[in-house]
């Protein structure tokens, strides 16, 4: 994939915002709704903003550091050319109607696990900062800037890869917490 970067920064925003947007929706549900399954094996709500949160907890520092090490630019219109394994993880994350479900590794699966109350404030909290990281990715060559894989350290993505896999991952759970909002509506 090879994109204008400015081009890119607005598109994961708009996706961010709108990502924002739903998670404040859900701001009013009980502490049931939050919690309610729709068969046992299945997240909750909660559980699903537990494990975004869980890879917000490493890729949002890991983001902000490769920012950080980078130089400002003025007018960057050097246009992004993904890499072949980030191109290949966003690809896999993006949502898509009919798409296969994921196994997590057991350190982001949440299912079972104790999560805590604030969870959805976290997740609005790692939103908002995701709009400041993209702000600041406007500065630099998003070519340039690498992180580490929460699976491996040795593996690594450029700065514009990581940030759409972490925007493509928010955005598919957000669509299966809308599939479990639908079910909660169907059970009443």
């Amino acid at each position: 994939m090879k994109q204008n970067q400015e081009v890119l920064i607005k598109d994961l925003s708009i996706i961010t915002d709108e990502v924002l947007l739903r998670a404040q929706s859900l701001l009013g549900l009980s502490k049931e709704e939050i919690n309610w399954k729709p068969y046992p094996a299945s997240w909750s709500i909660a559980e699903c903003l537990e494990h975004l949160n869980r890879y917000g907890d490493f890729y949002l520092p890991a983001c902000r550091e490769s920012i950080e090490k980078l130089p400002k630019v003025r007018n960057n219109q050097k246009p992004f050319k993904s890499g072949l394994l980030g191109n290949y993880f966003a690809k896999l994350m993006f949502p898509k109607e009919g798409g296969k479900t994921m196994q997590s590794p057991k350190d982001k699966n949440p299912i079972h696990s104790m999560v805590s109350e604030n969870v959805l404030d976290t997740f609005i909290t790692q939103q908002k900062e995701i709009i400041d990281i993209l702000a600041s990715a406007g500065k630099i060559d998003l070519n340039k800037g690498k992180t580490s894989i929460s699976i491996s350290n040795m593996i690594k993505l450029k700065l514009g890869d990581t940030l759409r896999v972490v925007i493509y991952h928010n955005l598919r759970h957000i669509k299966q917490i809308e599939k479990i909002l639908e079910a909660i509506r169907a059970s009443r």
